[in-house]
């Protein structure tokens, strides 16, 4: 008590803390719209699991080496031999997919309760270039380990740089770095994930952040009728959200370690140019886009498809200024509701074809092959049934 006391007259004496006091008072007991519920968590949760990547990212470069003799080397060691080196490395790889997992969550939050619309344009801004970010994260981050799953989904992902036109030679040559993937690729990604990617995303968070706490959450009332929050009718961020948010921070780290301990990330064998595996496919939040290149074929095909993978980020970027109508309640939205559920059960669909494609399933104890686009081709007991082919 005394030495709180004497921290805080010693920066009293010297500092004007009335206007932080008054701040910190002022945010800690805003009161949110009387709609904020277990489904505006999610923002706070991307912020939690950043600073869980940062955290065991910090624990991980004590040991890690970046360089193709030493990379997969420095995973085992930290695997095998650091004081709970598994732990924190776990941690870290299913970080990153539940992270990226969290902004898509919370995005979708957003959208489909109109919270994007004026006075809040730059803060959805913001959250679209901070769900690229993140995913790039995951994409330079996933070379690092140096193993053969990664080597040929890197090679596989720098090659779609290729497409890009006019740009495309030099784009994939700047990716890797040479004409291939190699040691000169994992360096230009190390860099990338821990110095650059960093430091753009906590700059994006933090303005972010102060937009959203400049202008409050939204409520559902249309855009210029927004009503005063008072304290009759709003919720407390201190402690009623609060609460919540530690509830659910509980349940993620239970989560996290959870994953880490009953399916974890494996190690593989380290990268071999020379052999290349079946069936290579990128992470999970790349398999709409991976499915959705399939489709494009032809003089044009490669060109298209890349206009088709970069229309969504393009809209996501735009759709503020694009949906001028003052509504935000969904039932209110109808055509903007309708484009947001075509949008996303496209995405999922892509997803689950691109997951599903070059396979065999069962479905109601008969087998089928997935083929490259998604198509199911019945297997019969001696092969492959020609002209069985059903849509998927």
């Amino acid at each position: 008590m005394r030495l709180e006391q004497h921290t805080k007259g010693f920066l009293a004496d010297r500092y004007n803390m009335e206007v932080a006091e008054e701040f910190f008072d002022k945010q800690l007991h805003k009161r949110l719209p009387p709609h904020t519920g277990w489904l505006h968590v999610f923002g706070s949760l991307s912020l939690l699991l950043f600073i869980s990547q940062t955290l065991t990212g910090v624990l991980l470069l004590m040991y890690y080496r970046p360089t193709p003799d030493e990379a997969h080397k420095s995973i085992q060691l930290i695997t095998a031999e650091v004081t709970f080196g598994w732990l924190y490395r776990q941690i870290h790889a299913w970080g990153a997919s539940l992270m990226i997992l969290a902004v898509v969550l919370h995005m979708i939050r957003t959208y489909f309760f109109g919270a994007y619309k004026k006075p809040r344009e730059l803060t959805w801004f913001t959250g679209v270039l901070i769900f690229i970010v993140t995913i790039t994260f995951g994409f330079t981050g996933y070379l690092l380990p140096w193993n053969q799953i990664a080597y040929w989904a890197t090679t596989v992902g720098t090659e779609s740089a290729n497409k890009v036109p006019y740009v495309g030679e030099w784009l994939r040559y700047f990716l890797r770095g040479g004409d291939t993937v190699t040691g000169e690729t994992l360096s230009r990604f190390f860099v990338v994930h821990v110095i650059i990617l960093p430091w753009v995303l906590t700059g994006l968070i933090a303005i972010h952040l102060v937009l959203m706490r400049a202008t409050n959450l939204a409520t559902l009332e249309p855009v210029g009728e927004e009503k005063h929050v008072d304290s009759a009718h709003g919720i407390p961020f201190f402690p009623v959200h609060v609460c919540k948010e530690g509830i659910v921070v509980m349940f993620l780290l239970a989560v996290l370690v959870t994953l880490s301990i009953v399916s974890p990330w494996e190690i593989g064998h380290p990268a071999d140019p020379l052999v290349t595996p079946e069936h290579i496919k990128p992470e999970w939040y790349f398999l709409p886009s991976y499915q959705l290149l399939k489709y494009f074929e032809g003089p044009y095909g490669a060109f298209l498809g890349i206009i088709a993978c970069s229309v969504p980020f393009l809209l996501l970027l735009l759709w503020p200024f694009l949906d001028r109508g003052k509504q935000r309640h969904p039932r209110r939205r109808p055509m903007a509701v309708g484009i947001g559920l075509v949008g996303l059960i496209g995405a999922l669909l892509l997803g689950a074809l691109g997951h599903l494609s070059e396979s065999d399933v069962s479905f109601f104890g008969k087998r089928y092959h997935v083929d490259h686009y998604g198509w199911l081709h019945a297997i019969s007991d001696a092969g492959a049934t020609p002209g069985a082919e059903l849509k998927h």
